[in-house]
This record gives C-alpha cells, structure tokens and sequence, in this order.
C-alpha cells in the first residue's frame, strides 16, 4: 500500500514565449465618419526564433497589417477600429511615443519593399547606416562606420567600403534592397518585419539573403515576419503560413500542412499560380528579326582636376545573339550583370559600339531621326508600371501617346484604337479616363503592355514586367503575354531574374554575369542539362 498521501507533481508545460501578438486586429482609412475598413478581425502571433509568411494578393491587408505593428500608418486617415498588438508585453497601440521610438530600429527592424523611397536621396549609404547605430546603440562614428561596412559585406555588396560612400541612386535595385537589409539588421533586433525584401533581388542573391537571415535567426534568436507573394521562398523560410483575402485571415497553419492540404480554396489557388505550361510554338525556318555581334556597353570612369577617363565599368561585353520572328529569348543573370543594359543599348537608349541589326538594318548608326520609323516597331515594357506610367495622365492619354507621336488620327478613330487595345489585354475601356493611381499593379502592367501594343511593334523587350506581381496576377499577365505572341506574331526579349517565368515563355535563354554571356541555348535543355556551374546554381535554385 502506498503510504506517501502527498499528490503527485503536476507536471506543467512552459508556455511558447510569443514575441508578437495580434489579437482581432481591425484597421480602417478615411476621415470623419467615412472610415472604410480594411482588415477585419486579424489574429496572429510569433514565438521567439520563429518564422511565419504573411501571404496574399496585392490588397489582401498584408502590409497593412504588417505596418499596424509599427504604427507606421498615414497619421490622420488611419484608425484601429478595435483590436491589440502586443510586443514583449508592451500594449504597441497604446505606449508612448518615446517608448515606440526605442522599439523602433532596435527591437523591432522593418525592411519595405521599395528602398528608393525608404532611403534618403540626399544622404549617402554609410551616413544612414551610422546614424541608425547612433541612436539605438550609443556607438561612435568610427567603430559604427566599421559595422557597417562588415554588415555591407553580409548581404552582398561588392566593394563595401566604397559603396559606403555612395548615394541610393548610385546603387542598383538589387544593391539598395541589399542595404535596407542591413538597415534593419545592424542592431541585432528581436523582431524583424520583412515586407517582400526579396521582390529586386535574383534567386543567388535571394537565397544568399534567405541563408542569411535564417543563420541570424538562430544566432539572435530573433523571430520574423515575412510578407512575401513568392510562394517558393514561403516553402524555403517559413515555420507557419498565414494566408490573407480581402482583409481577413483565411487559413493558418504549419508550412508543410499548408502546402500539402491547404484547407481553404483560396490557398489552393495560389499554389497552382506558379509560372507553369511551356513557350507558344514557333516556326523553326522563321526569319531573322533581331541581330546583335559584339556589342560593348563601357561606362568611362573620369577622375583628376581634368576629370579625364581613369577607367571604365564594362557593363556588357561581347553579347551576341540572333532572335527570329515571332520567337523569345530569356536574358538572365544577377543584378548588375549587364541584363537591362544590353536591352537598353538594342533601342538605343545608351550608347554602345559593335553591331545591331534590326530586319536586316544596321540601326546602331542611325541618328535620332533615323530611328523615329523604328520606334513604333521596337517596343519595351518595364519592370515598375507605376513609374513607367505618367501619374498627370489619363490612361487613355497614356495609351494613346506613341499614335500622336507617329502616326496621324483624329480623335474618333484614336479613341476607338484605344478602346480596342484596352479589350485586347482584358481591361474595362469605360475606365480609360481614369488614371494609373487608380489601378492595381496588375492593372497597371497591362496598360503598359496597351501602350506597347497599340502601336502594332514587330519586337517587344520587356524588362522583368512580372517581378513586382502577386504569383495569380503574374500567371494571368504570362498567359496574356503568350495569347498576344501567337496572335500577333510577337518577338520577345524578356529580362528576368525568375527562371521558372523564363521557362514558361521562353524559346532560347541567354544567361549574363558580369557582363558576358557565361552560356547559351534552347530553354528546355538548358534547365534540364546546364553546362555552366553559375547556370547550374541558377537552375537548382529556381526549382526549389
């Protein structure tokens, strides 16, 4: 008989330590008594060293209620309808703005998705990275301008002790995402708020700032909140998914579950909107539209009193290809490694030397004047439609504008024209007076595309037209793209640093780093055997 009358030991179990928590977070814009409300009821939270995606369309309340966390929300128009946030135990909407200032940069870091706006123009990179140390850390000038230049190194940038000096503009797109990075790193935060930080980036250097903040991660023990609508880098990063429509929560789960068994159909539609399907079929006899033979794209450094040329940065060396009619080359490679200015210098937009044919026409010496009739046959959409589209301009004057420049119609048959192009890339021609602001990201493409279109062009270089997209908004823009090829004949030079986009639309794919060509060849070989070990990192890293 068992004569201990003592009870036995409850054995309790520690609970998560939540760094984060989001209890029924609502979050409303307008002012007065017109406040329309965006989020609706959203819960969520993170444990220490953990990692959760934040997914969803373009609209979905994602940054929305990413920014909440910061209170970085316009002042004024923005209320928070109802709803807690807590961080650490402090009541995030209720503390001061003194104690918010300490969380701010310190323990809790924030990478936006466009650095360009996030960085000061009139500052240069190491003044900014310096003065985020001063604040939160107390550091003096030279040991915080020597982390600095150490954390530069971190996430990629080449020559970083140089670069420290350099203003945002001097960087390229992939380099000033690099550096917000470091931003909001460099004091080793508790929580870092990632706001598609990855969006500019190619898949080497993604995965290289993917490792990196996962080895932070365990080191800090440092939790993350990772807003992103690649779905690839979900499956890589992330412990648990939260995925968003229309302002609300719709499924929460583990990152295996979610993928595996999604239980909501929304969720089962973004995974089937990765890039899939194969290029549109060619005739393998076309003739030749575009050819390029040594064309050399150098930048002079100059320097001295004098400012003569010290040296040159030799953007793009010896690029060489021929594209035919109605088929598309995929040109690939990181950033800086001569992709847009190999596209640039085909439309002569920068100054190159070597040969460029265009139906049969050396157009590399034509003047100004010569090329106007070349014009409206070479096409480009761009990467950013918002900055590519003139926010002063109605759609139908953005649309119509090359018809003005080259050619003569009255104002009857120009708006038909408009209207006609607008139905073909699957837009509402009653909404051609209003202007690009008033149109999503996937909008806003499509009447750059318009804009190319209506001017019927035999060649189109479109400049990465699908990295900023939602992955169901990229699928549709891919799928239009390819109706237009077949119907019109198109001939594509597509700039990408998605592979899986190349595969899907490409014919031959040209693979760039530091400004040569590194490998050539048919895209379904090329994935399947590359021969190149930078192509072969580049392919392995795609099919992840």
């Amino acid at each position: 008989m068992n004569q201990d009358n003592t009870a036995p030991t409850e054995v309790r179990q520690e609970k998560p330590s939540h760094v984060l928590v989001i209890d029924n977070l609502s979050v409303g814009f307008g002012r007065g008594k017109s406040v329309e409300q965006v989020t609706n009821k959203v819960s969520l939270s993170i444990q220490k060293g953990e990692t959760l995606a934040l997914v969803g369309e373009s609209g979905s309340g994602k940054s929305v209620t990413a920014n909440s966390v910061l209170k970085l929300l316009p002042k004024g128009s923005s209320h928070y309808l109802n709803g807690t946030i807590t961080f650490d135990g402090i009541d995030i909407l209720s503390c001061s703005a003194r104690q918010l200032r300490g969380i701010r940069g310190g323990r809790i870091g924030m990478i936006f998705q466009e650095p360009m706006v996030s960085l000061n123009p009139l500052h240069k990179i190491g003044k900014q990275l310096v003065e985020t140390l001063a604040i939160h850390r107390g550091m003096r000038a030279t040991k915080a301008e020597a982390l600095a230049v150490s954390w530069l190194k971190k996430v990629g940038i080449r020559s970083p002790e140089r670069k420290i000096s350099a203003y945002p503009h001097e960087l390229s797109g992939g380099e000033r995402q690099r550096v917000m990075i470091a931003m909001a790193l460099i004091n080793e935060p508790e929580l870092l708020i990632a706001d598609e930080p990855t969006t500019a980036l190619d898949v080497s250097v993604q995965a290289q700032i993917l490792d990196l903040l996962k080895e932070l991660q365990q080191e800090l023990g440092m939790a993350m909140l990772f807003i992103t609508h690649d779905l690839s880098i979900v499956r890589r990063i992330a412990d648990r998914v939260a995925v968003m429509k229309d302002g609300e929560l719709v499924e929460v789960g583990p990152c295996r579950q979610v993928f595996t068994t999604p239980s909501h159909p929304y969720t089962q539609k973004l995974i089937d909107s990765d890039p899939r399907g194969l290029p549109v079929e060619i005739e393998p006899d076309a003739k030749t539209l575009l050819s390029v033979n040594d064309l050399k794209v150098w930048f002079p450094i100059k320097g001295g009193l004098f400012k003569k040329v010290v040296d040159h940065v030799k953007a793009v060396t010896q690029m060489q290809f021929q594209l035919k009619r109605g088929h598309s080359i995929g040109l690939v490679g990181e950033s800086g490694s001569g992709k847009s200015t190999t596209g640039m210098a085909i439309l002569k937009l920068v100054q190159s030397e070597g040969i460029i044919e265009f139906d049969g026409q050396d157009i590399q010496r034509l003047d100004r004047k010569g090329m106007l009739p070349y014009r409206s046959r070479m096409q480009v959409v761009f990467q950013d439609p918002f900055s590519a589209l003139n926010p002063r301009m109605s759609v139908a004057q953005v649309i119509g504008e090359g018809l003005r420049v080259h050619f003569e119609h009255d104002e009857a048959q120009l708006d038909r024209l408009i209207c006609d192009v607008m139905k073909e890339v699957d837009l509402d021609p009653d909404t051609r007076h209003r202007y690009p602001n008033e149109f999503s990201g996937g909008q806003r493409q499509r009447i750059a595309i318009a804009r190319a279109l209506i001017l019927k062009p035999e060649f189109i270089l479109l400049d990465e037209p699908t990295s900023s997209l939602d992955r169901t908004v990229q699928a549709q823009v891919l799928d239009l793209l390819k109706s237009l090829q077949t119907k019109h004949g198109l001939t594509y030079l597509f700039i990408s640093h998605d592979l899986n986009v190349v595969k899907s639309l490409c014919h031959y794919t040209i693979v760039m780093r530091n400004g040569e060509i590194v490998e050539q060849g048919d895209t379904q070989m090329m994935f399947s055997a590359p021969q190149h070990d930078y192509t072969k990192t580049l392919v392995s890293l795609s099919s992840f």
